[in-house]
């Protein structure tokens, strides 16, 4: 610090508008204020909208940390934690808290942001019903979820669905109740509102739309929804995202102008001299803003007006919107619907699963919707802000090319097209030549990029774009860009960690994660469950599998369905049954009220709709193996009937089918496994797109390795030409075995091939040693596993995770 300040700051409010205003004074004028904030919560100033990542187990609370105390008392800056202000006397120009802390200013700044809004039904004040706006919500959340097992987020908004992702991640059922026909009616159209739902129901998210929610039944806690049209949702508990209120009561009292939020000027003035407002309870021009990045541009108009730096003052702003909702991408921004003086262009890949519209007007860009790829929604951001004319490249925006060139440009050949003037992070107003500069300033991480510019720090969305660009600047310098780790708790990659467990013989994961230093030291979704495939996979013998580490298909050994019920699978080997299993699967069926019963296109039988708690009993009473529907392990092998029937078979592939089957299930894998046997090369068994396939010809076997028939069809490359059957064997396991080692977690064999390339697989595979090494490493895992099915018939504390939980009786009645 300098000279000592003449001014006296104080703000009321430690949340992102209101903090970001004062880091902007601190870098224009350090010297001009003495500044004391008031925070009506117990916590540092953090990042409100990662509260659905920590719901979603890609953060930590105290990941979200924006300013850490240690911050506050660098910058001298004197912070009230817990301390709400009541009152605000305008004439002595003084500010007095709830327990008697009083505070003078010269300058006031009003940063008290906004409540959730609570639907003022019959209910609503019960226990169990809650809002999503702070840590404490997140952490009522958290708390609930250990205890029931229902919920239904009012709201089918950006905010509610984003909750309602982080409780089904919580193991809860999460139901979305929406009074509209579509969800995010005012980011999305309905076409790609559709996608997005069909995605949501695919991870299990459930929705009930065009409800209108009447009351909260039960007693004293809430159990349910009751609905204006007579039905009902049991649900122990509700979470309303309906949409937010501004705070505005104690600016009204101080006699503040007040309408729907606090009344501003273009330079964030209020009708009072001095005082100031900013972020969601700020009014201005007719409008009040929720999303971050109008709140950071309102914050950096009233810091320059605060250090006498010349400002032309803020004039409203034009926002876009991305979902923070994992495997979803969604960009919007402008206006998306179709109105008198528009035009709208779209494209929709269904196989794709991706959705472009743009809308124009007056030969400008107004909006654009954009899901699946959203790539390109920065530029397009970029084009709707500016309001250049956009005549003659309409085809060129709506494809995301221009005619002519490729349509799978590369990454990098678009980041290197971009605009040194373009915004990269939209919440933070950070341009591609802003982030470029830092990186050959010696800026060598997402991270320090992050602390250098503010890119990526507040929703997280565009760090995809600031890698390509550390990745692509980094290389034509001195610059060697830092390799990201499996995930956000560590700098390690794969085979730095599995080298770490070698070398120190780690022997769990909570070992794992304290001596490599985990940033999170509980970990999060994506390191656990690959740490525990790890360490299962490098010591088979000495290793005990962390159930907790597994997602939750596989610890309840069945596919959760978007109803809230499961999927049970058993083993069918090479698809060939017989009377007795067929009795007892329909037997099953019949007791248990099972909805449906299909026929899988793995040659399987799927009983479709058990409840969670009828599990257990359901795999008992079938007293057959799990087909591992569910797993990253061996799924199937499809067979045809080959030489057993077909006029055309040269060899038995059935039998050839239910050998490898009955060899390799319960074999756990870095992806799920899909094997194939064609008794002749018309391969009607599809061998050449799966992981494995085997193909007969005459007097002998090809192997087939790499191959994927889902989304990115891949067709598999021959690994070799075998004899014999034995021989088959011998050369499955060992390239099972081999991926089991070289891949990274969750990595399917159609990438890990593509990665490394066959020729070095063969290399690894062709010596005969080698070969043997490799298959009795695979044998010594598979002599210690059963089938895991068995351990929640035999073992009671197991049993006790699918029963239902009792009702709690209500204290008074």
């Amino acid at each position: 610090m300098g000279l000592k300040p003449t001014k006296k700051l104080v703000l009321i409010g430690n949340g992102m508008a209101g903090m970001r205003t004062v880091e902007h004074v601190l870098k224009l004028a350090p010297d001009a204020y003495e500044i004391t904030v008031f925070g009506a919560e117990p916590h540092p100033n953090y990042n409100r909208i990662m509260l659905s990542s920590v719901l979603a187990g890609g953060a930590d609370l105290k990941d979200i940390v924006i300013n850490h105390p240690s911050w506050y008392a660098e910058n001298w800056i004197k912070l009230h934690l817990s301390e709400e202000i009541v009152k605000i006397n305008n004439d002595k120009r003084r500010v007095i808290s709830a327990s008697g802390i009083e505070a003078d200013y010269d300058v006031l700044i009003l940063a008290t942001g906004s409540s959730p809004f609570m639907l003022p039904i019959p209910g609503a004040r019960k226990e169990g019903v809650i809002g999503f706006r702070d840590i404490n919500d997140c952490e009522r959340m958290m708390k609930a979820s250990r205890h029931y097992h229902k919920a239904a987020v009012i709201g089918g908004g950006l905010l509610g669905l984003e909750a309602a992702r982080g409780l089904l991640h919580l193991g809860m059922e999460a139901s979305v109740v929406h009074i509209h026909p579509y969800l995010m009616e005012r980011q999305l159209d309905e076409p790609a509102s559709r996608m997005l739902q069909r995605e949501l129901e695919a991870q299990g998210m459930k929705f009930l739309l065009q409800k209108q929610t009447a009351g909260i039944y039960g007693q004293r806690r809430a159990e349910g929804l009751e609905f204006a049209d007579g039905s009902s949702l049991a649900a122990d508990l509700i979470v309303m995202a309906v949409g937010i209120r501004p705070n505005v009561d104690l600016a009204k009292a101080a006699g503040l102008k007040v309408e729907r939020g606090i009344v501003v000027d273009d330079h964030m003035e209020t009708s009072v001299p001095g005082v100031y407002a900013v972020g969601e309870c700020a009014q201005h021009r007719g409008i009040t803003y929720g999303l971050v990045a109008p709140l950071y541009e309102q914050g950096s108009v009233l810091a320059k007006r605060l250090a006498g730096v010349e400002t032309p003052g803020y004039t409203g702003s034009v926002t876009s919107t991305k979902l923070k909702v994992s495997g979803v991408d969604v960009f919007s921004a402008g206006f998306f619907a179709d109105t008198p003086g528009t035009r709208s262009l779209r494209i929709q890949d269904e196989l794709d699963g991706t959705y472009r519209k743009i809308v124009l007007q007056d030969d400008k860009l107004v909006g654009a919707v954009l899901f699946g790829d959203t790539s390109d929604g920065a530029s397009l951001f970029a084009k709707i802000k500016s309001g250049e004319s956009v005549a003659g490249k309409e085809k060129e925006l709506l494809l995301g090319y221009a005619p002519g060139q490729a349509a799978n440009a590369s990454p990098a050949s678009r980041l290197a097209a971009m605009a040194g003037d373009e915004i990269v992070c939209g919440c933070n107003g950070v341009t591609k030549e802003t982030i470029v500069n830092a990186v050959k300033n010696g800026c060598t991480s997402v991270g320090e990029i992050k602390a250098c510019t503010k890119a990526s720090g507040s929703c997280g969305g565009c760090k995809p774009l600031v890698e390509g660009l550390l990745q692509l600047y980094a290389e034509g310098s001195s610059l060697e860009p830092v390799k990201e780790g499996i995930c956000g708790c560590t700098s390690l990659g794969r085979d730095e960690i599995i080298a770490s467990i070698k070398a120190m013989g780690l022997k769990s994961v909570k070992e794992v994660m304290n001596v490599l230093e985990w940033r999170e030291p509980e970990g999060c979704t994506k390191c656990r469950p690959a740490l525990n495939y790890y360490l299962g996979m490098l010591w088979p013998s000495d290793y005990t599998d962390e159930k907790e580490s597994r997602f939750a298909n596989e610890r309840y050994h069945a596919n959760i369905q978007k109803d809230g019920t499961y999927s049970v699978v058993p083993r069918i080997y090479g698809g060939v049954t017989s009377p007795a299993d067929l009795k007892r699967i329909a037997a099953v069926a019949e007791k248990y009220d099972v909805p449906m019963v299909k026929f899988t296109g793995g040659q399987r039988i799927d009983l479709l709709g058990v409840k969670k708690e009828d599990l257990p009993k359901v795999w008992e009473e079938l007293n057959m193996p799990s087909g591992y529907a569910y797993g990253k392990a061996l799924r199937t092998v499809k067979t045809c009937v080959g030489s057993t029937f077909c006029r055309f078979g040269t060899q038995d592939s059935i039998g050839m089918g239910v050998r490898l089957e009955k060899a390799f299930e319960r074999l756990n894998t870095p992806g799920k496994v899909k094997l194939a046997v064609s008794g002749c090369p018309r391969n009607c068994a599809e061998s050449t797109i799966k992981d494995l396939g085997v193909i007969a010809i005459d007097g002998g076997w090809e192997i087939y390795v790499g191959g994927n028939g889902g989304v990115k069809v891949r067709v598999a490359e021959l690994l070799c030409m075998v004899k014999t059957e034995d021989e088959v064997v011998e050369w499955t396991a060992a390239f099972l075995q081999y991926y089991r080692e070289q891949a990274g977690w969750n990595e399917r064999t159609a990438h890990w091939v593509e990665r490394v390339g066959l020729e070095s697989i063969k290399g690894a595979l062709e010596n005969h040693e080698e070969r043997t090494a490799l298959v009795e490493r695979l044998e010594q895992t598979l002599s210690r596993s059963t089938d895991p099915w068995k351990e929640i018939v035999q073992d009671a504390e197991l049993r006790k995770n699918f029963e239902p939980l009792p009702k709690v009786e209500p204290i008074m009645k």
